[in-house]
């Protein structure tokens, strides 16, 4: 009888050590840092890109996608992309993240606009636009007698047919800069009326 009970006993302490060092490894995994991109709102600021004044798009604009710099609040301790953790003081930058930007390579709409409203006859919205081909058949049959200038005009006018090279217009707001409205880690920090 009491070999019985010296095995149950010695199980129960196996299951108590057991317990003792997952109850361990979890609080030493718990107390691990994430890295600095899983911050979560609130923690993190990220600074506005430079837009260019010509395209009204972030300078830096590269298939749809550009990179601001993004500073951790003051206090914040992450891991950065080398593995080493660091205490931030709310001047340094931490992590970058992509915004959303349209890819815009030079060509205006309301210049090719007025090119297919006034000389579209002559095909210059095509050539302007980078369609050569179709450009010098509507030349050659003055804009498909009139009803290619006028589906043209429209399409132009409408955004449907962009320039040949797939970016979009630059599209001119009046000298005033285009800002988007969406939440950001900023919209938190101002107060509401």
């Amino acid at each position: 009888m009491a070999f019985p009970q010296r095995l149950c006993l010695r199980s129960r302490r196996c299951f108590f050590l057991l317990f003792c060092f997952y109850s361990l490894f979890k609080v030493s995994a718990a107390q691990q840092l994430d890295s600095c991109e899983h911050l979560r709102l609130g923690q993190y600021l990220c600074k506005d890109p430079k837009i260019d004044e010509v395209t009204q798009e972030p300078e830096n604009c590269r298939d749809a996608t550009a990179w601001v710099e993004c500073l951790p609040a003051p206090n914040v301790t992450c891991r950065l992309l080398n593995g080493t953790e660091f205490r931030f003081s709310g001047e340094e930058v931490g992590f970058n993240r992509t915004v959303a930007c349209r890819n815009v390579s030079g060509y205006s709409y309301k210049v090719a606009v007025a090119l297919s409203l006034f000389l579209g006859w002559l095909g210059a919205d095509r050539f302007y636009l980078g369609y050569p081909a179709l450009g010098l058949l509507k030349f050659c049959t003055v804009g498909f007698c009139g009803i290619g200038t006028l589906i043209d005009f429209i399409l132009v006018a409408m955004q449907i047919v962009g320039p040949a090279d797939g970016s979009s217009y630059i599209v001119d707001y009046y000298g005033a800069r285009l800002t988007r409205l969406s939440i950001t880690n900023e919209t938190y920090r101002k107060p509401h009326p």
